[in-house]
């Protein structure tokens, strides 16, 4: 249901926007029109140019801004639950990849499959999004590594938002890994593969940023360096996954290209961390990789508070190291596993993962920005956290537009 303009009352409003605890308004009142919202604040100060707007009760429930999965690897060929067995029986992430498992597996899964396959696949995992609130999801390519490939993923990542109500923000990965025809030869897969399907990816207009994989079993921050100097003449943003596994430096580098982001970062050090602060780089968590790989190592939440690192959490929904498809558990995981507040963590699903993919038109609710909501059944916040297999969605609520009809 369509409304050209729309004055939602009765609810809990979390707007993450302002200096209190989640921008917190407790009777609030938020006016929408087709180009988004026009003013938030208490049911008692509603201005009197928007108080004949059409009225929709939420019936005191919860609104926040929709949730922004910032990171995820969803469209893809095949799964690998044989690779989630033998980590089972003491197989290290390093081991499985260097035995030809890994990422290279599920390359030759996605090389096997139609752009029509792929995307009829990535439509149930992005459904499970959708189902939690979810109004943004980032999509990556990267299990190409081919040009074809690569270009396949992101076409079929473009094609999602015709098929499903969410906006789709895609990032060129094919500095993933190394495939096996070019193993022992990173720097020639740089120059005669990934670079190239960057530049031809570009002209076709399917990416929004570059990203890469920066760590001993992919590319090390030089060879990685070379594709951020390939984005920045594109006119292209840049992020990275990096300090996964062990401290190469990438972070830091990631940052000095002004990085929007920096993803994973278990093993970033204090000096990576004020080398992000300086730069504005968003630090994303993924809790869901730290827990299937069973790590130890946990990334430096102290250090990015007291640095004032804007801290995203995402799902890192992939084949391998994260099947996950529910961004709820994952901030219900990054306050269990990292001790982030249940405040940090929807921070982190809202106005930190807007920031993650340079986009400043959402992530809160705030004049001028996008008509984008989420209504939950919920009474506080931290409810959305606190729980795991639950999902108290009520309904979405997208540039304006009902997803569900008030009950």
């Amino acid at each position: 249901m369509r409304h050209p303009n729309a004055l939602f009352l009765k609810c809990r409003a979390a707007t993450m926007a302002g200096d209190t605890p989640y921008g917190l308004i407790e009777d609030a009142a938020v006016a929408v029109t087709p180009d988004g919202i026009l003013w938030a604040g208490s049911a008692s100060d509603i201005p009197a140019a928007v108080a004949h707007y059409p009225h929709h009760d939420l019936g005191g429930r919860l609104l926040t801004p929709a949730l922004i999965d910032c990171h995820t690897h969803l469209v893809h060929g095949g799964n690998r639950a044989g690779e989630f067995e033998m980590r089972l029986t003491g197989a290290s992430y390093e081991e499985v990849a260097r035995a030809g498992g890994g990422i290279v597996s599920t390359v030759r899964a996605t090389r096997e499959e139609t752009e029509d396959d792929l995307v009829a696949a990535a439509l149930p995992r992005i459904d499970a999004l959708i189902a939690e609130g979810v109004s943004t999801v980032e999509v990556k390519s990267g299990y190409g590594l081919d040009i074809e490939t690569e270009l396949k993923m992101l076409r079929a990542a473009r094609r999602l938002p015709a098929l499903r109500p969410v906006e789709v923000v895609t990032s060129f990965l094919a500095a993933h890994a190394v495939p096996t025809e070019y193993k022992d030869r990173a720097d020639a897969y740089i120059d005669e593969v990934c670079i190239p399907a960057l530049k031809a990816a570009h002209v076709e207009g399917l990416v929004d940023a570059v990203d890469g994989f920066c760590e001993g079993i992919a590319f090390t921050p030089g060879q990685i360096a070379r594709v951020f100097d390939a984005a920045e003449a594109l006119g292209l943003p840049v992020k990275l996954h990096a300090e996964q596994l062990s401290n190469l430096g990438g972070a830091a580098m990631a940052a000095s290209y002004g990085a929007l982001s920096a993803d994973h970062l278990e093993y970033l050090d204090e000096a990576g961390v004020q080398a992000m602060a300086k730069a504005g780089t968003t630090a994303v968590i993924l809790p869901g990789a730290f827990y299937t790989l069973r790590e130890t190592q946990m990334p430096p939440i102290g250090p990015f508070r007291k640095h004032g690192v804007p801290m995203a959490v995402a799902t890192d929904l992939n084949p391998g190291s994260s099947p996950m498809n529910s961004l709820l558990l994952a901030m219900n995981m990054a306050c269990t596993l990292f001790r982030m507040t249940p405040e940090e963590a929807l921070a982190g699903a809202t106005r930190n993962a807007a920031r993650a993919l340079g986009l400043e038109d959402r992530g809160q609710i705030a004049p001028g920005l996008r008509a984008d909501f989420a209504v939950w059944n919920a009474e506080h916040p931290a409810e959305l956290s606190y729980r795991f297999g639950f999902n108290p969605l009520h309904q979405r609520i997208i540039g304006g537009w009902i997803d569900i009809p008030l009950a």
